[in-house]
Order: C-alpha cells, then sequence, then structure tokens
C-alpha cells in the first residue's frame, strides 16, 4: 500500500497510467467474480455459501460500476487489446487458476452486505470486447478462472459447487489482492490509490474465510 506522504492526486490519469489500466482490468476481473458469485448462489442451498455470494455480488458489482464511472470521467477506452500492461512482473495467463489440489493459503475479503444480491441476468461484457485471451482458455489476469473451470461450476451442484466455487474465489481473490496492491503502491491519483488500498484489505479478510469454509467442507 502507498505510505502516507503519497503523491497520488485527483487529477485526470494519462492514458497508459496504472489508474486507468487498473480501472480498466480489475473491472473485469470483478465482473467474472459476480459471475461466478451468482453461479454458486444458483447451485446451493447453503446459507453461508449464499451470503457470501451476495456479499460478493453487491460489492464487486458496486466497485466495479465505479471504475467503469472513473473511465468515462477520464474518457479512456473501457476496453484494450493488451490487459495488464500496466502491472509490472505480471505472469502469463497459463500460471493463473487453482490446481487439482486447490488454492494456497492467502487471505481476503470484504464484509459486504448479507441482504440480496440483484438478479441474476448474466454477466455483460461492458470492458470486455476488445480483449484478446492469448491463451485461449479465458484467464485474462491473474487468478482468474478458465471457460473450462466457469463451465465446471455451472454444471456443479450442491457441496461440490461449493467448493469448486471456493477454490475458484480464493485464486480468483489472490490475483485480485496481487492487483490492487501494485495499484495502491503506484497510482496517480486518490480515488484509485484508496479503492485499491480497501481491496487488499477486504479481499484478503475474505481469503481467510473462505479457507475456513473450505476446511469445515473438508476439502
Amino acid at each position: 500500500m502507498s505510505p502516507e506522504g503519497s503523491s497520488a492526486s485527483s487529477s485526470t490519469p494519462e492514458r497508459d497510467s496504472v489508474d486507468v489500466g487498473f480501472a480498466r482490468d480489475m473491472s473485469v476481473h470483478h465482473q467474472q467474480a459476480v459471475q461466478m458469485a451468482f453461479l454458486v448462489r444458483d447451485n446451493t442451498d447453503d446459507e453461508d455459501v449464499r451470503r457470501l455470494a451476495f456479499d460478493i455480488i453487491n460489492t464487486q458489482a458496486n466497485q466495479r460500476g465505479m471504475m467503469l464511472g472513473w473511465l468515462e470521467m477520464w474518457d479512456m477506452p473501457k476496453s484494450t487489446s493488451t490487459p495488464m500492461d500496466w502491472m509490472p512482473d505480471h505472469s502469463t495467463p497459463d500460471d493463473e487458476g487453482p490446481d487439482d489440489e486447490g488454492p494456497d493459503d492467502e487471505g481476503p475479503d470484504d464484509e459486504g452486505s448479507d441482504d440480496e444480491g440483484p438478479d441474476h441476468e448474466g454477466p455483460d461484457h461492458e470492458g470486455m470486447d476488445g480483449m484478446e485471451d492469448t491463451e485461449g482458455g479465458g484467464a485474462l489476469m491473474p487468478g482468474m478462472a478458465t471457460d473450462e473451470q466457469i463451465e465446471e461450476l455451472t454444471a456443479a451442484e450442491g457441496r461440490a459447487a461449493e467448493v469448486l466455487f471456493l477454490q475458484l474465489m480464493i485464486v480468483h481473490h489472490q490475483g485480485g489482492v496481487d492487483m490492487a496492491r501494485a495499484a495502491a503502491d503506484a497510482a496517480s491519483t486518490e480515488e484509485v490509490e484508496r479503492l485499491a488500498s480497501g481491496m487488499v484489505e477486504a479481499q484478503a479478510s475474505e481469503i481467510d474465510l473462505m479457507n475456513d469454509m473450505l476446511e469445515a467442507r473438508g476439502a
């Protein structure tokens, strides 16, 4: 996270800035998290998992709207053919996603609300058009699930859906924490620095929660 003496301001960032790249790429990253949360919400009756799904839907849909709003305010494109150019040492999509043994331990997330989430109308694609999946599997950014993993989650039910969702979302959050930490450290605008710093803390907390939930399910 950025130190107290940060030089971040509220000025309009440059097109190739960390701020613009983070807002654009994290919008897509959040979109997939919301999609996965809707899927598990519909495929299990477990109240704890459904509550977590609602929290993710509400929090990340709200944050995504905020970031897309910034891009519009800054008059910046919401899509790109070169995602993650703003983040140093970004690994390729082929390195991301959970393996068969499940995610490793790192923790995070936010508290969100436990009321209701929005109705499931399926994910929209604003902010994704023009993004190339060079690996062919759908994993554009750190921690994102592949198309095959999303299909598996779509078909899963009950405990199988819960376990797969938790495994995928832990890795997804870990990737999100890495992205948010990089943005918090290098942002030029106060709003991006503030949002990214909050994401690091919130998603780390949620990772801990999901690891506990996996352990409770013997996974």
